[in-house]
This record gives structure tokens, C-alpha cells and sequence, in this order.
């Protein structure tokens, strides 16, 4: 069965706690803070792991992203107390051959930016954190706005345009070849784009290899 890689939304209030089963997993914590284990996660910053966690929320409470990788039929779900769970998106992912890296990042935009009609090595769904963007890909133009999820196979085409009013940035989720620790999977489909300037900044939050686990079919 083909893999699935989810994206939920995970509201915790204060001292809310969730108990997440063993997948390979991101979460990115978009207000308050978390703590696993040992650890604070706050505002703005990302984890990662596979084995089976227990998050808990800061009095302030917490809002997090978390992206999953499971099989095609289902994976146990979150349980807990204090926390509301909804899915923003899943979709099947063709995964690209021989050892696998889970890469979280960051693409921001200035305003009215747009990144050239490109494909990427791999599959992987972005989450808006701010600003509005157009995604043309397959034919379909569609907009986003904060807090909206799409996904991108990684081989099909994709223009993206940003708004003009506005600095967008967007949260990435991507499985791509080990080969791309630390380097841009970007390729541009246009010869005569190559060498023009780009606008898009990165932030990398992590490169990790990825052992599949329970995501295999």
C-alpha cells in the first residue's frame, strides 16, 4: 500500500498533552511552546523524530504543525487530554529510490515574489505561515492563504507567485534522495532561467535520514 504523508494541526492548551504513536514525524510549533522529554520547542522552531513521544503544552499553550509519514490504510491516532487535532491534508506519496532524507525548511518571499517554473527531487506539502501565494502547477492555478496546506509530487512543474502587499513565507515538509544532505533539490525546467536571480530565502531546519519503519507499503 502506498505511503501517506499527513499534515495535522495540533491545538494543546495549557498543560495539554498528546501521545503521538512511532512514525516519522516533524512538528513545527507555530504559537506558545511544547516540551518532549527534556526539551522546550517554542515559537518558530522544529523536531523531528520516529519513535512513539509524548508532547506536552507550556501554560501558555501550544499550536503546532506536525507532519506524518504512515501507511496508506491508517496509523493509530494522537490521544491525550487538552489538545484538538484536525487534518489540513494528507496525500500518497511516490517515494524516490534507494536511502530517503526527511528535510523540514523554511521559503520566504519579499513582497511580489515568485520562484520560476521549477520541479523538486522529491514529494513533500508546504504550509503558508504568512502572506498569500499562487501555486500553477498540472494546469491548475490555485491561492493560499495563512495557515492553507497544498501538496507538490516533486517531478510536476510549479510556478509560484507571491503577493504583492506582503512577505509571505511557507513551512516545508520534503522526503528526497540522501543525496541532497545540505543542497537544493530546486531544478529549473527553463534553460533561459538559469542564472537570473532569485528571490526566495531558506531556512533549513534540519536534514535527517529517514528510516521508513511502519511508512513502508
Amino acid at each position: 500500500m502506498q505511503p501517506m504523508l499527513r499534515l495535522y494541526e495540533d491545538t494543546l492548551s495549557s498543560s495539554g498533552e498528546a501521545r503521538l504513536p512511532a512514525l516519522p514525524r516533524v512538528l513545527f510549533v507555530v504559537h506558545g511552546a511544547l516540551t518532549i522529554g527534556d526539551r522546550v520547542i517554542g515559537g518558530g522552531e522544529a523536531w523531528h523524530d520516529e519513535g512513539a513521544i509524548i508532547v506536552r503544552a507550556e501554560k501558555t499553550g501550544a499550536t503546532c504543525w506536525r507532519w506524518e509519514l504512515g501507511s496508506g490504510a491508517g496509523d493509530d491516532a494522537a490521544s491525550g487530554h487538552g489538545m484538538r487535532s484536525r487534518e489540513k491534508l494528507a496525500a500518497p506519496v511516490a517515494l524516490p529510490p534507494g536511502e530517503l532524507l526527511l528535510r523540514c525548511d523554511s521559503v520566504a518571499f519579499p513582497p511580489g515574489g515568485f520562484a520560476y517554473l521549477h520541479t523538486h527531487a522529491g514529494p513533500g506539502i508546504r504550509c503558508l505561515i504568512e502572506g498569500g501565494i499562487r501555486i500553477d502547477t498540472q494546469g491548475d492555478s490555485t491561492c493560499y492563504g495563512p495557515g492553507s496546506a497544498w501538496f507538490e509530487s516533486g517531478p510536476e512543474p510549479v510556478f509560484a507567485q507571491t503577493t504583492a502587499d506582503r512577505p509571505s513565507r511557507f513551512i516545508r515538509v520534503m522526503i528526497i534522495p540522501r543525496a541532497f544532505m545540505g543542497k537544493s533539490t530546486l531544478r529549473l525546467v527553463n534553460k533561459d532561467d538559469e542564472g537570473k536571480p532569485r528571490v526566495q530565502q531558506y531556512r533549513v531546519y534540519f536534514d535527517v535520514p529517514l528510516n521508513l519503519g511502519s511508512a513502508k507499503p
